[in-house]
Protein backbone atom coordinates (compact mmCIF):
# COMPACT_ATOMS: atom_id res chain seq x y z
CA UNK A 1 0.00 0.00 0.00
CA UNK A 2 1.27 3.34 -0.92
CA UNK A 3 2.86 5.07 2.20
CA UNK A 4 0.71 8.36 1.28
CA UNK A 5 -2.70 6.27 1.30
CA UNK A 6 -1.13 4.88 4.78
CA UNK A 7 -0.77 7.99 6.08
CA UNK A 8 -4.74 9.06 5.09
CA UNK A 9 -5.98 6.08 6.67
CA UNK A 10 -4.18 6.83 10.03
CA UNK A 11 -4.98 10.45 9.62
CA UNK A 12 -8.85 9.98 8.94
CA UNK A 13 -8.78 6.86 11.84
CA UNK A 14 -7.46 9.59 14.47
CA UNK A 15 -9.58 12.82 13.40
CA UNK A 16 -12.60 10.43 13.75
CA UNK A 17 -11.64 9.18 17.20
CA UNK A 18 -10.55 12.63 18.52
CA UNK A 19 -14.18 14.20 16.65
CA UNK A 20 -16.45 11.87 18.59
CA UNK A 21 -15.16 11.66 21.65
CA UNK A 22 -14.94 15.72 21.49
CA UNK A 23 -18.36 16.36 20.58
CA UNK A 24 -19.27 13.81 22.93
CA UNK A 25 -17.28 15.99 25.83
CA UNK A 26 -20.45 18.75 25.28
CA UNK A 27 -23.28 15.64 24.20
CA UNK A 28 -22.83 14.36 27.58
CA UNK A 29 -23.03 17.16 29.66
CA UNK A 30 -26.01 18.92 27.83
CA UNK A 31 -28.10 15.60 28.37
CA UNK A 32 -26.91 15.72 32.18
CA UNK A 33 -28.50 19.04 32.00
CA UNK A 34 -31.77 18.20 29.92
CA UNK A 35 -30.29 20.48 26.87
CA UNK A 36 -31.78 18.58 23.85
CA UNK A 37 -29.45 17.76 21.60
CA UNK A 38 -30.92 17.77 17.72
CA UNK A 39 -27.92 16.46 15.64
CA UNK A 40 -24.68 14.77 16.73
CA UNK A 41 -21.80 14.49 13.74
CA UNK A 42 -18.79 12.75 12.63
CA UNK A 43 -17.88 15.28 9.68
CA UNK A 44 -19.89 18.11 7.78
CA UNK A 45 -22.95 17.33 6.24
CA UNK A 46 -23.41 20.28 3.80
CA UNK A 47 -26.54 19.50 1.63
CA UNK A 48 -26.33 15.72 2.38
CA UNK A 49 -25.32 13.00 4.72
CA UNK A 50 -23.33 9.32 4.19
CA UNK A 51 -24.93 7.90 7.14
CA UNK A 52 -27.75 9.59 9.63
CA UNK A 53 -30.31 7.48 11.96
CA UNK A 54 -32.61 9.42 14.47
CA UNK A 55 -32.51 7.85 17.73
CA UNK A 56 -35.30 9.56 20.03
CA UNK A 57 -34.56 13.47 19.89
CA UNK A 58 -30.98 13.66 18.11
CA UNK A 59 -30.10 12.48 14.59
CA UNK A 60 -26.62 10.67 14.48
CA UNK A 61 -24.71 10.49 11.33
CA UNK A 62 -21.51 10.73 9.23
CA UNK A 63 -20.85 13.79 6.73
CA UNK A 64 -19.47 13.46 3.80
CA UNK A 65 -16.71 16.72 4.44
CA UNK A 66 -13.74 15.63 6.41
CA UNK A 67 -13.16 18.48 8.28
CA UNK A 68 -14.78 18.38 12.04
CA UNK A 69 -17.84 17.35 13.59
CA UNK A 70 -20.40 18.80 15.54
CA UNK A 71 -23.37 18.18 17.92
CA UNK A 72 -26.43 20.81 17.28
CA UNK A 73 -28.20 22.02 20.84
CA UNK A 74 -31.01 23.58 21.05
CA UNK A 75 -31.42 27.06 21.22
CA UNK A 76 -27.55 28.15 20.55
CA UNK A 77 -26.35 30.32 18.32
CA UNK A 78 -23.85 28.16 16.46
CA UNK A 79 -22.23 27.59 13.00
CA UNK A 80 -25.97 26.27 11.85
CA UNK A 81 -26.90 29.68 12.03
CA UNK A 82 -30.59 28.78 12.77
CA UNK A 83 -32.35 32.26 13.25
CA UNK A 84 -35.64 30.68 13.16
CA UNK A 85 -35.13 28.81 16.26
CA UNK A 86 -33.52 31.73 17.95
CA UNK A 87 -36.81 34.21 16.84
CA UNK A 88 -38.60 32.50 19.36
CA UNK A 89 -39.71 32.67 22.88
CA UNK A 90 -37.21 30.41 24.87
CA UNK A 91 -38.02 27.06 26.09
CA UNK A 92 -36.84 24.58 28.80
CA UNK A 93 -34.85 22.47 27.29
CA UNK A 94 -32.69 25.38 24.91
CA UNK A 95 -29.42 25.88 25.92
CA UNK A 96 -30.26 29.69 26.31
CA UNK A 97 -32.56 29.00 29.41
CA UNK A 98 -30.08 27.14 31.00
CA UNK A 99 -27.95 28.83 33.82
CA UNK A 100 -24.91 30.43 32.32
CA UNK A 101 -22.26 27.78 34.52
CA UNK A 102 -24.15 24.81 33.30
CA UNK A 103 -24.09 26.37 29.10
CA UNK A 104 -19.82 27.03 30.77
CA UNK A 105 -19.12 23.27 31.51
CA UNK A 106 -21.44 22.54 27.98
CA UNK A 107 -19.09 24.22 26.02
CA UNK A 108 -15.81 23.52 28.08
CA UNK A 109 -16.97 19.55 27.34
CA UNK A 110 -14.92 18.98 24.56
CA UNK A 111 -11.82 20.46 25.28
CA UNK A 112 -11.59 19.03 28.51
CA UNK A 113 -12.08 15.40 27.07
CA UNK A 114 -9.60 16.00 24.56
CA UNK A 115 -7.17 16.96 27.19
CA UNK A 116 -7.62 14.14 29.53
CA UNK A 117 -7.75 11.62 26.24
CA UNK A 118 -4.43 13.04 25.38
CA UNK A 119 -2.87 12.37 28.56
CA UNK A 120 -4.35 8.74 28.92
CA UNK A 121 -3.34 7.98 25.57
CA UNK A 122 0.56 9.42 26.37
CA UNK A 123 0.01 7.05 29.89
CA UNK A 124 -1.22 4.09 28.42
CA UNK A 125 1.82 3.96 25.30
CA UNK A 126 4.05 5.27 28.28
CA UNK A 127 2.78 1.55 30.21
CA UNK A 128 2.83 -0.56 27.19
CA UNK A 129 6.42 0.48 25.30
CA UNK A 130 7.94 2.36 27.92
CA UNK A 131 10.53 5.25 26.59
CA UNK A 132 13.37 5.51 24.90
CA UNK A 133 16.33 7.72 25.09
CA UNK A 134 20.32 8.28 24.03
CA UNK A 135 22.57 8.63 26.37
CA UNK A 136 25.62 10.69 26.24
CA UNK A 137 27.68 7.39 27.08
CA UNK A 138 26.12 5.90 23.85
CA UNK A 139 27.25 9.22 21.73
CA UNK A 140 30.92 8.84 22.37
CA UNK A 141 32.11 11.14 19.34
CA UNK A 142 29.76 13.75 20.77
CA UNK A 143 27.73 16.38 18.65
CA UNK A 144 28.98 18.39 15.55
CA UNK A 145 28.06 21.79 16.35
CA UNK A 146 26.64 24.49 13.87
CA UNK A 147 28.87 27.52 12.93
CA UNK A 148 26.66 30.25 14.80
CA UNK A 149 26.94 28.45 18.23
CA UNK A 150 30.80 28.20 18.14
CA UNK A 151 30.66 31.52 19.41
CA UNK A 152 28.99 31.01 22.76
CA UNK A 153 32.00 28.72 23.85
CA UNK A 154 30.67 25.28 21.73
CA UNK A 155 33.36 23.04 20.08
CA UNK A 156 32.74 19.35 18.13
CA UNK A 157 32.59 16.60 20.02
CA UNK A 158 30.92 18.31 23.00
CA UNK A 159 29.00 15.91 24.68
CA UNK A 160 25.75 17.49 27.31
CA UNK A 161 26.20 16.91 30.52
CA UNK A 162 23.82 19.33 32.19
CA UNK A 163 21.25 21.28 31.00
CA UNK A 164 20.37 24.77 33.47
CA UNK A 165 22.39 22.85 36.10
CA UNK A 166 20.29 19.64 35.58
CA UNK A 167 21.22 16.18 35.14
CA UNK A 168 20.74 16.08 30.89
CA UNK A 169 19.35 12.38 29.59
CA UNK A 170 18.14 12.38 26.01
CA UNK A 171 21.04 13.07 23.79
CA UNK A 172 18.20 13.38 21.34
CA UNK A 173 16.51 16.22 22.97
CA UNK A 174 18.74 19.17 22.69
CA UNK A 175 17.56 20.74 19.51
CA UNK A 176 14.22 20.91 21.16
CA UNK A 177 14.87 22.19 24.43
CA UNK A 178 16.87 25.30 22.59
CA UNK A 179 14.05 26.35 20.49
CA UNK A 180 11.15 25.71 23.13
CA UNK A 181 12.46 25.54 26.30
CA UNK A 182 13.86 28.36 28.44
CA UNK A 183 17.54 27.34 28.15
CA UNK A 184 19.79 29.47 30.02
CA UNK A 185 23.16 27.72 30.38
CA UNK A 186 24.97 24.45 28.74
CA UNK A 187 27.45 22.49 30.66
CA UNK A 188 29.82 20.56 28.42
CA UNK A 189 32.09 17.68 28.26
CA UNK A 190 34.55 18.88 25.80
CA UNK A 191 36.85 16.30 23.24
CA UNK A 192 39.62 17.34 24.95
CA UNK A 193 38.30 15.79 28.37
CA UNK A 194 37.43 19.29 30.11
CA UNK A 195 34.34 20.59 31.38
CA UNK A 196 32.54 23.97 31.07
CA UNK A 197 29.55 25.99 31.51
CA UNK A 198 28.44 28.12 29.06
CA UNK A 199 25.49 30.72 28.98
CA UNK A 200 23.63 31.36 26.57
CA UNK A 201 21.27 34.29 25.23
CA UNK A 202 17.98 34.60 26.43
CA UNK A 203 16.48 34.82 22.42
CA UNK A 204 18.70 31.66 21.68
CA UNK A 205 15.52 30.24 19.94
CA UNK A 206 14.78 33.17 17.84
CA UNK A 207 18.46 33.02 16.59
CA UNK A 208 17.75 29.29 15.34
CA UNK A 209 14.64 30.31 13.87
CA UNK A 210 16.20 33.39 11.85
CA UNK A 211 19.39 31.53 10.93
CA UNK A 212 17.34 28.67 9.33
CA UNK A 213 19.60 26.38 12.07
CA UNK A 214 17.09 24.20 13.86
CA UNK A 215 19.33 21.82 14.87
CA UNK A 216 22.35 23.17 15.51
CA UNK A 217 23.69 20.20 17.57
CA UNK A 218 23.75 17.05 15.19
CA UNK A 219 25.58 14.05 16.71
CA UNK A 220 28.07 12.82 15.00
CA UNK A 221 28.16 8.82 13.73
CA UNK A 222 30.98 7.14 12.01
CA UNK A 223 31.05 6.77 8.14
CA UNK A 224 30.54 2.53 8.64
CA UNK A 225 27.79 1.25 6.47
CA UNK A 226 25.28 -0.60 8.79
CA UNK A 227 22.95 -0.98 5.92
CA UNK A 228 23.13 -1.21 2.10
CA UNK A 229 19.86 -1.24 0.38
CA UNK A 230 19.03 -4.41 -1.92
CA UNK A 231 18.57 -3.36 -5.62
CA UNK A 232 19.31 0.08 -4.64
CA UNK A 233 22.37 2.23 -6.41
CA UNK A 234 24.89 1.39 -3.78
CA UNK A 235 24.58 -2.26 -3.74
CA UNK A 236 24.34 -2.77 -7.46
CA UNK A 237 27.42 -0.67 -7.18
CA UNK A 238 29.18 -2.64 -4.52
CA UNK A 239 28.87 -1.16 -1.38
CA UNK A 240 28.58 -3.58 1.40
CA UNK A 241 27.53 -3.44 5.46
CA UNK A 242 30.43 -2.84 6.98
CA UNK A 243 32.76 -0.54 4.29
CA UNK A 244 34.11 2.66 5.73
CA UNK A 245 33.85 5.39 3.49
CA UNK A 246 36.87 7.39 3.62
CA UNK A 247 35.94 10.27 0.66
CA UNK A 248 33.53 11.28 -1.64
CA UNK A 249 34.52 12.91 -5.03
CA UNK A 250 38.10 13.18 -3.34
CA UNK A 251 36.88 14.91 -0.28
CA UNK A 252 38.03 13.74 2.48
CA UNK A 253 35.14 11.85 5.25
CA UNK A 254 35.28 11.90 8.61
CA UNK A 255 31.59 11.71 10.04
CA UNK A 256 28.85 10.53 8.81
CA UNK A 257 27.43 14.18 8.23
CA UNK A 258 29.68 14.52 6.46
CA UNK A 259 29.06 12.08 4.04
CA UNK A 260 25.49 13.72 3.81
CA UNK A 261 26.33 16.91 2.37
CA UNK A 262 28.61 15.57 -0.35
CA UNK A 263 26.36 13.28 -1.42
CA UNK A 264 22.87 15.91 -1.88
CA UNK A 265 19.60 14.80 -2.98
CA UNK A 266 19.75 14.92 -6.44
CA UNK A 267 18.54 12.97 -9.21
CA UNK A 268 21.12 10.85 -11.38
CA UNK A 269 23.96 12.74 -9.97
CA UNK A 270 26.88 10.41 -10.48
CA UNK A 271 29.29 9.99 -7.35
CA UNK A 272 32.74 8.46 -6.47
CA UNK A 273 33.18 6.60 -3.27
CA UNK A 274 36.60 5.11 -2.00
CA UNK A 275 36.13 2.91 0.90
CA UNK A 276 37.61 0.57 3.16
CA UNK A 277 36.83 -3.48 3.39
CA UNK A 278 39.26 -5.74 4.93
CA UNK A 279 41.82 -3.46 5.41
CA UNK A 280 42.27 -2.60 1.66
CA UNK A 281 40.82 0.69 -0.34
CA UNK A 282 38.34 0.52 -3.49
CA UNK A 283 36.77 3.44 -5.17
CA UNK A 284 33.29 3.33 -6.67
CA UNK A 285 31.09 5.10 -8.83
CA UNK A 286 27.46 5.18 -8.28
CA UNK A 287 24.53 7.11 -9.42
CA UNK A 288 21.87 8.77 -7.49
CA UNK A 289 17.94 7.50 -8.03
CA UNK A 290 14.62 9.52 -8.73
CA UNK A 291 14.83 10.08 -5.08
CA UNK A 292 18.17 11.66 -5.33
CA UNK A 293 19.50 8.68 -2.59
CA UNK A 294 21.87 5.31 -3.06
CA UNK A 295 20.30 3.22 -0.42
CA UNK A 296 22.65 3.28 2.55
CA UNK A 297 22.95 3.82 6.14
CA UNK A 298 25.15 3.92 8.96
CA UNK A 299 25.99 2.70 12.35
CA UNK A 300 23.73 4.49 14.78
CA UNK A 301 23.80 5.17 18.23
CA UNK A 302 22.35 2.58 20.59
CA UNK A 303 18.71 3.67 21.86
CA UNK A 304 17.92 2.59 25.23
CA UNK A 305 13.99 1.83 26.47
CA UNK A 306 12.99 1.94 29.95
CA UNK A 307 9.52 0.62 31.10
CA UNK A 308 7.64 1.74 34.11
CA UNK A 309 5.00 0.20 36.62
CA UNK A 310 0.98 0.94 35.93
CA UNK A 311 1.66 3.78 38.72
CA UNK A 312 5.21 5.12 37.14
CA UNK A 313 3.43 4.96 34.13
CA UNK A 314 0.31 7.97 35.51
CA UNK A 315 2.72 10.98 36.68
CA UNK A 316 5.05 10.29 33.21
CA UNK A 317 2.03 10.39 31.34
CA UNK A 318 1.19 13.60 32.98
CA UNK A 319 4.55 14.93 32.85
CA UNK A 320 4.59 14.12 29.05
CA UNK A 321 1.24 15.51 28.45
CA UNK A 322 1.81 18.68 30.18
CA UNK A 323 5.28 19.38 28.13
CA UNK A 324 3.99 18.38 24.96
CA UNK A 325 1.11 21.26 25.61
CA UNK A 326 4.27 23.21 26.84
CA UNK A 327 5.90 23.19 23.70
CA UNK A 328 3.15 23.03 21.20
CA UNK A 329 2.12 26.64 22.80
CA UNK A 330 6.05 27.97 22.53
CA UNK A 331 6.48 27.59 19.45
CA UNK A 332 3.40 29.78 18.72
CA UNK A 333 5.61 33.02 19.23
CA UNK A 334 7.57 31.84 16.12
CA UNK A 335 4.36 31.37 14.00
CA UNK A 336 3.23 35.02 14.45
CA UNK A 337 6.27 36.49 11.95
CA UNK A 338 6.94 36.52 8.57
CA UNK A 339 9.29 33.74 8.10
CA UNK A 340 6.81 31.51 10.59
CA UNK A 341 3.56 31.87 8.74
CA UNK A 342 4.95 30.39 5.63
CA UNK A 343 5.31 27.13 8.25
CA UNK A 344 1.60 26.97 9.07
CA UNK A 345 0.23 23.48 7.64
CA UNK A 346 -3.00 22.08 6.72
CA UNK A 347 -4.09 18.54 6.58
CA UNK A 348 -1.30 17.58 4.59
CA UNK A 349 1.20 19.11 7.38
CA UNK A 350 -0.49 16.84 9.96
CA UNK A 351 -1.13 13.49 7.79
CA UNK A 352 2.78 14.16 7.21
CA UNK A 353 3.15 13.23 11.15
CA UNK A 354 2.10 9.56 10.93
CA UNK A 355 4.66 7.20 9.90
CA UNK A 356 4.65 5.85 6.17
CA UNK A 357 4.00 2.40 7.82
CA UNK A 358 1.44 1.18 10.05
CA UNK A 359 2.72 1.39 13.28
CA UNK A 360 0.36 1.40 16.25
CA UNK A 361 2.40 3.17 18.98
CA UNK A 362 3.42 6.03 16.55
CA UNK A 363 -0.32 6.12 16.01
CA UNK A 364 -1.51 6.55 19.04
CA UNK A 365 1.65 8.90 19.98
CA UNK A 366 0.53 11.00 16.64
CA UNK A 367 -3.26 10.32 18.14
CA UNK A 368 -2.38 11.85 21.36
CA UNK A 369 -0.98 14.99 20.21
CA UNK A 370 -3.20 16.01 17.85
CA UNK A 371 -5.80 16.03 20.64
CA UNK A 372 -3.80 18.03 22.45
CA UNK A 373 -3.27 20.44 19.59
CA UNK A 374 -7.06 19.99 19.62
CA UNK A 375 -7.53 20.81 22.70
CA UNK A 376 -5.56 24.57 22.74
CA UNK A 377 -6.72 26.04 19.42
CA UNK A 378 -10.42 24.71 20.47
CA UNK A 379 -10.27 27.56 23.28
CA UNK A 380 -8.85 30.49 21.28
CA UNK A 381 -11.35 32.81 22.26
CA UNK A 382 -12.64 32.99 17.98
CA UNK A 383 -16.05 33.27 18.01
CA UNK A 384 -17.11 29.61 16.17
CA UNK A 385 -14.67 28.30 18.43
CA UNK A 386 -15.43 26.64 21.71
CA UNK A 387 -13.04 29.62 23.08
CA UNK A 388 -15.26 31.65 21.22
CA UNK A 389 -18.68 30.80 23.15
CA UNK A 390 -16.57 30.65 26.31
CA UNK A 391 -15.49 33.88 26.31
CA UNK A 392 -19.03 35.22 26.05
CA UNK A 393 -20.14 33.06 29.01
CA UNK A 394 -17.42 34.80 30.89
CA UNK A 395 -18.38 37.97 30.15
CA UNK A 396 -22.13 37.66 31.05
CA UNK A 397 -21.37 36.03 33.97
CA UNK A 398 -19.18 38.91 34.85
CA UNK A 399 -21.20 41.15 33.37
CA UNK A 400 -24.60 39.81 34.84
CA UNK A 401 -26.13 40.20 31.23
CA UNK A 402 -25.73 38.06 28.04
CA UNK A 403 -25.16 39.84 24.94
CA UNK A 404 -27.94 40.26 22.13
CA UNK A 405 -28.53 37.63 19.84
CA UNK A 406 -27.95 40.03 16.90
CA UNK A 407 -24.13 40.29 17.99
CA UNK A 408 -23.54 36.48 18.74
CA UNK A 409 -24.82 36.28 15.42
CA UNK A 410 -22.61 38.57 13.70
CA UNK A 411 -19.21 37.64 15.94
CA UNK A 412 -20.11 33.91 14.99
CA UNK A 413 -20.29 34.62 10.98
CA UNK A 414 -16.64 36.55 11.68
CA UNK A 415 -15.31 33.84 13.62
CA UNK A 416 -16.40 31.28 10.90
CA UNK A 417 -14.56 33.59 8.14
CA UNK A 418 -11.83 33.76 10.18
CA UNK A 419 -11.50 30.11 10.19
CA UNK A 420 -12.23 29.27 6.68
CA UNK A 421 -9.07 31.86 5.63
CA UNK A 422 -6.72 30.01 8.30
CA UNK A 423 -7.85 27.09 7.25
CA UNK A 424 -7.39 28.30 3.32
CA UNK A 425 -4.12 29.52 3.80
CA UNK A 426 -2.53 26.42 5.78
CA UNK A 427 -3.51 24.47 3.20
CA UNK A 428 -2.70 26.53 1.13
CA UNK A 429 0.37 26.65 2.18
CA UNK A 430 0.65 22.80 2.16
CA UNK A 431 0.08 22.62 -2.04
CA UNK A 432 2.61 25.43 -2.32
CA UNK A 433 5.09 23.18 -0.78
CA UNK A 434 4.20 20.36 -2.42
CA UNK A 435 4.96 21.83 -5.86
CA UNK A 436 7.63 23.80 -4.82
CA UNK A 437 9.28 21.42 -2.43
CA UNK A 438 9.65 24.71 0.27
Amino acid sequence: MSPIIVKALQLLLSLSILIVLHELGHFIPAKLFKTRVEKFYLFFDVKYSLFKKKIGETVYGIGWLPLGGYVKISGMIDESMDKEQMAGPPQPWEFRSKPAWQRLIIMLGGVTVNIILGFLIYMAIIFTWGTSYVSMEDIPDGYEVAEIFEKYGFRDGDRILKVNGEDFKDATDINMFLFLRDVQNITVLSADGSTKTIDLPEDIGKTMFQEGVMEPFDIRLKPILDTVVADRPAYKAGLRNGDKILSVNGTKITWWNEFQKEVKPKEDQKIDITFLRDGSEQTISVKTDEKGTIGVYPVFYKINREQYSFVESIGKGFDYSYWKLHDYIAQFKYVFTKKGATQIGGFAAIGNLFPPVWDWAAFWSTTAFISIILAFMNILPIPALDGGHVMFLLYEIIAGRKPNDKFMEYAQLVGFVILIALLLFANGNDIYRAIFGK
